[in-house]
This record gives structure tokens, C-alpha cells and sequence, in this order.
């Protein structure tokens, strides 16, 4: 891993720092956290979505470019929302921004979503963001999961980038314990970290996966996910503070739809959404940004993988990063149902989605 003095760090050790040691930072929202410095003077004592404002933390894959659309072409604003971005120098962060009441949505991987909801974080995922796109690359002489037994592997902490390889390898009857797992902390180091050689494969999403393929002479895809999880796996979706669920449904609705609306327009016209994203949000070049379009593509209703979401936490458990499993009450559907059902015609224009 690449701490922020640049420097790389091997895996911790349970004597060191524990997994939910981790967590007593990022899972914030039941207990009182410490909020870096440069990131305290966003408190206020009024509610992050004050008026008509929504404050937001987003990651950087594809799976946000649903989000990253919405704020680019205001599409929020035909609803009377402004779409506000909160950006953490780090992933770590945006799990605690969001479990501590800094930002009152997130576009997040559903991994961090459950470490937050386990604390008792007053959080529900509400609709989808991206699907797909999860990819275990490897340098060349790595064919198989076998391959990897004492070799580096880059991840992030807590991430669906996480969860893959730690089920990729449980089913080729190896655990963490067989490699030399290696923690970062921002999408680019990750990607550069194995491009030039620091680990010996990652787990990464896209563009980056991609972009790491094409920078690396001999690298090879180990897995997609859907070997192991099938077609159409969530990865990221967009969770909500239940006192902005509570108090203001419509500004929710607003997200929601514009996020509907953001997918209709990348699927319709994929060069325009990229033109839109790519230099100013993903880090990457067009090249592999082309290639890696159709990997992980936005699908705001992903109301049928609940269940799939629900069953990762047992590799979360494992992992030791939740106490309980999820259930049914992490998820409230009931405003994406609400915004399906007054926009028949934008719902029926989407390629992907729970009813296709």
C-alpha cells in the first residue's frame, strides 16, 4: 500500500491494527468520530442539505459516472436540487464523511455501506449505481488464483475491491492469508502501483483495470466477477441519511431521477458521457476509457440485487469487518419506486435494469 508520504507498507497484522479498528474511524454514525482536520471545517450547524442543496461524496469509477453526468449537465436542477460534491483525498473518507452526517448521500460501494450500517449509522442504500467492473489483474506468469500464493496484491480497505479477491480465492480453496495483501488509498495510486511494478496484481475497477492491462506488458485478467458472482453484480450504489429521507424525500427523488436520466443519456450516446468525465473525473486516458466502457456500465435500479448484497456480508464477516449480517432494512426502495412510477417513459428507455 502507498500511504499519503508515498512510502508502501505491508499487510497489517491483527497486532498492529485490526479490521474493525479500521472501522471505529470509518463506520461513524452511532458513536462520535474523529474528523480530520481538513475536513472539520465542513461541519456546520445546520443540516448538510440545507434549502435546496445536497452535499455528496462520490468514488471514482465508472460506477459513479451515473452521478458524475448528473452534476456535470445540472440534472438535478429541472427538480429545483443542486447536486453538491464533497471530495475526500482519499476512499477511507468518503465512508466517514458519510457515517459521520457531513454529506447526506454517497455514491458507495456496497461493502463501506454495510460497515456503516453495522455501527448503527442512520443510512439506506435507495438506488443503484454502477454494475460490474470489478476486476483482479495480474502481471504476467499469473494465470490462476494458484498463481498468486506469495505474491502482492493491491486493494483498497473494506471495498467491493476487497470482497472479489477474497472470494476469488475462497474458491480456489486460499485465503488472504496466502498472499501479501497491500492497502491504498486513491484509484490512480492503485493503478500505478502495479504499472510500475510496486505489486504484483490488484483488484481495480474501471477505467483503471483497463488502463492497467494496456500499461503493463504481459498482465493478464484473472477475473471479471461474473465467474464468480454472474451477470450484472452490483458494485456501487447510492445510499441516503435517513434525517434527508426523512425530512426531504423530493431532494432524493430529484438524485434519483437525474441519475436515471444521466444513464439514458451514456447509454444513447456513450462518447458524449466520456468526452464529459474523462480528464476532469477519471484519471485515465480515452483509450482505455473506450475499452473499458461497456465493463461497468450505471444501472440506477438494482432492486434485484438485494440478495446478492445481502449475501456478501458473510465475506464481510469473515473479513472482519461487519458483526452481522445485513438485511432487508439496509435497503429502502421506496422513493426509486416512486420516481419509476412518474417517469414511465425515461424508465422505459433504459437498457439495464431490475425489470429488463
Amino acid at each position: 500500500m502507498c500511504d499519503r508520504d508515498g512510502t508502501f507498507f505491508r499487510k497489517f497484522s491483527s497486532a498492529e491494527i485490526s479490521r474493525r479498528g479500521f472501522l471505529k474511524t470509518s463506520a461513524a454514525g452511532a458513536a462520535t468520530v474523529a474528523i480530520p482536520a481538513h475536513l472539520a471545517a465542513l461541519l456546520t450547524p445546520k443540516a448538510a442539505h440545507a434549502a435546496t442543496t445536497v452535499k455528496a461524496t462520490h468514488g471514482s469509477g465508472f460506477c459513479n459516472m451515473g452521478i458524475f453526468l448528473a452534476k456535470e449537465r445540472e440534472l438535478t436542477k429541472a427538480d429545483g436540487v443542486d447536486l453538491e460534491f464533497v471530495v475526500t483525498p482519499s476512499n477511507t473518507e468518503i465512508t466517514t464523511m458519510f457515517g459521520a452526517g457531513l454529506v447526506d448521500i454517497s455514491m458507495i460501494p456496497y461493502s463501506n455501506f454495510m460497515t456503516l450500517y453495522d455501527a448503527g449509522a442512520p443510512v439506506r442504500i435507495v438506488a443503484g449505481g454502477g454494475v460490474q467492473g470489478c476486476i483482479i489483474v495480474a502481471k504476467e506468469g499469473i494465470k490462476s488464483a494458484a498463481d498468486l500464493k506469495g505474491k502482492s496484491f493491491g486493494t483498497f480497505q473494506a471495498d467491493t475491491l476487497e470482497v472479489l479477491p477474497y472470494d476469488y480465492l475462497k474458491q480456489a480453496g486460499m485465503s488472504f492469508q496466502d498472499v501479501d495483501v497491500r492497502y491504498l488509498n486513491t484509484s490512480p495510486e492503485l493503478a500505478q502501483a502495479f504499472i510500475a511494478g510496486a505489486v504484483d496484481a490488484i483488484c481495480h475497477i474501471e477505467p483503471y483495470a483497463s488502463q492497467c492491462v494496456m500499461g503493463r506488458p504481459g498482465a493478464t485478467v484473472l477475473s471479471d466477477g461474473t465467474d464468480l458472482y454472474g451477470k450484472g453484480y452490483s458494485d456501487c450504489v447510492l445510499a441516503a441519511r435517513i434525517p434527508l429521507l426523512e425530512s426531504d424525500p423530493g431532494a432524493v427523488k430529484a438524485v434519483i431521477k437525474a441519475l436515471m436520466v444521466a444513464q439514458s443519456q451514456a447509454e444513447s450516446d456513450k462518447q458524449a458521457a466520456l468526452n464529459d468525465t474523462v480528464g476532469s473525473y477519471y484519471k485515465t486516458t480515452m483509450e482505455a476509457a473506450l475499452d473499458a466502457s461497456n465493463k461497468q456500465p450505471i444501472v440506477v435500479d438494482q432492486r434485484n440485487q438485494q440478495q446478492f448484497i445481502i449475501d456478501r456480508g458473510r465475506s464481510m464477516q469473515e473479513l472482519g469487518y461487519i458483526r452481522n449480517m445485513p438485511d432487508a432494512g439496509a435497503f429502502d426502495w421506496s422513493l426509486l419506486d416512486q420516481v419509476i412510477a412518474e417517469n414511465g417513459e425515461l424508465y422505459g428507455s433504459l437498457n439495464l435494469k431490475s425489470a429488463a
